[in-house]
């Protein structure tokens, strides 16, 4: 049973019809029971094949949970034969990237930089920039600020004048190491070096400029299902476009006061406007907490009513 010893609101969301789900929930609401629930009740009920579901979460913590949960469930969280995936967004685009890499590029190949540190180093040199550590660090959190935005080398000096970004040093010799960056990494004839926000990039370009990539791709996944949707940014924003296409068997999960990857890109506006975008999605509220007790939850809402009065 799908729905045996879940709350009235989890069962909403387990339930719903298949289509658009968002699931607005707090902190220690049931979130993962509820939406690994909603997995197995839409494989049991012949609605999805479990090879056909892709569920995607922020850390390889919560995708290995997930699966844990599924495979208690008797629906097997792991990708082969035929499964049910659970993976964070850069390991489902890396796994169809390496699948689907000689169909979009041809004969070069591609390698991870897992570390950015030592090439951002060369870019600041090269534009003159200070190559201390902390330099180094701030500027290669910047450029990865502003691909996971989708902001491009060029665009950036405007884009941080609009945002009032508080910039590593002056916004136009950040473009110049960011695009400097972007030179070296493609600089090896034999092959192209990739960071983690490439993987997603050209996951979603793969998609969005191949029909046969996209076909083979949209045949295989029909349902998705994203945990911590508040902290989605732009990038992985426009990978879920992708992989959707023009479908909308999606399921979010998500709490806009638990954003918590803000200085990575991520931004709560996409969870807040998912109604907007389905206006026929279901919307299921979890209050209740099963994490804390209610004094804790007493308590501390007033100590944040007394550290800021207008919360209270």
């Amino acid at each position: 049973d799908a729905v045996e010893g879940l709350d009235p609101e989890q069962s909403a969301a387990v339930l719903a019809p298949r289509g658009p789900v968002c699931v607005l929930a707090g902190a220690g609401t049931g979130k993962t029971r509820t939406i690994t629930r909603r997995i197995a009740h839409l494989v049991a009920d012949g609605h999805v094949k479990p090879s056909q579901v892709l569920a995607v979460t922020f850390t390889a913590r919560a995708a290995g949970e997930m699966r844990e949960r599924l495979r208690v469930l008797g629906i097997r969280g792991q990708s082969s034969d035929g499964q049910v995936q659970a993976r964070t967004f850069h390991a489902a685009a890396m796994r169809q990237l390496k699948y689907f890499w000689p169909q979009v590029v041809g004969n070069t190949d591609w390698r991870l930089l897992d570390r950015k540190f030592g090439v951002v180093g060369q870019a600041a040199s090269a534009a003159g920039v200070s190559t201390s550590t902390d330099s180094v660090r701030d500027l290669a959190g910047e450029i990865e600020w502003a691909k996971a935005s989708l902001i491009a080398p060029e665009d950036y000096p405007a884009a941080a004048a609009r945002l009032h970004r508080d910039t590593p040093t002056d916004a136009d010799r950040v473009a110049a190491v960011y695009e400097g960056y972007e030179e070296l990494k493609n600089r090896d004839p034999d092959a192209v070096l990739l960071d983690f926000d490439d993987l997603l990039l050209h996951t979603a370009a793969a998609l969005e400029n191949s029909p046969s990539v996209a076909q083979e791709f949209r045949e295989r996944y029909r349902c998705f299902v994203v945990d911590e949707y508040q902290d989605v940014t732009p990038l992985q924003q426009r990978v879920l476009d992708a992989w959707l296409g023009d479908r909308d068997d999606l399921t979010v999960v998500g709490d806009a006061n638990q954003t918590i990857y803000s200085f990575t890109g991520a931004t709560p506006r996409f969870l807040l406007d998912f109604s907007r975008r389905f206006p026929e999605a279901t919307v299921v509220r979890l209050e209740r907490d099963y994490r804390s007790t209610p004094e804790v939850v007493g308590l501390a809402n007033k100590v944040i009513g007394a550290a800021n009065p207008a919360a209270g």
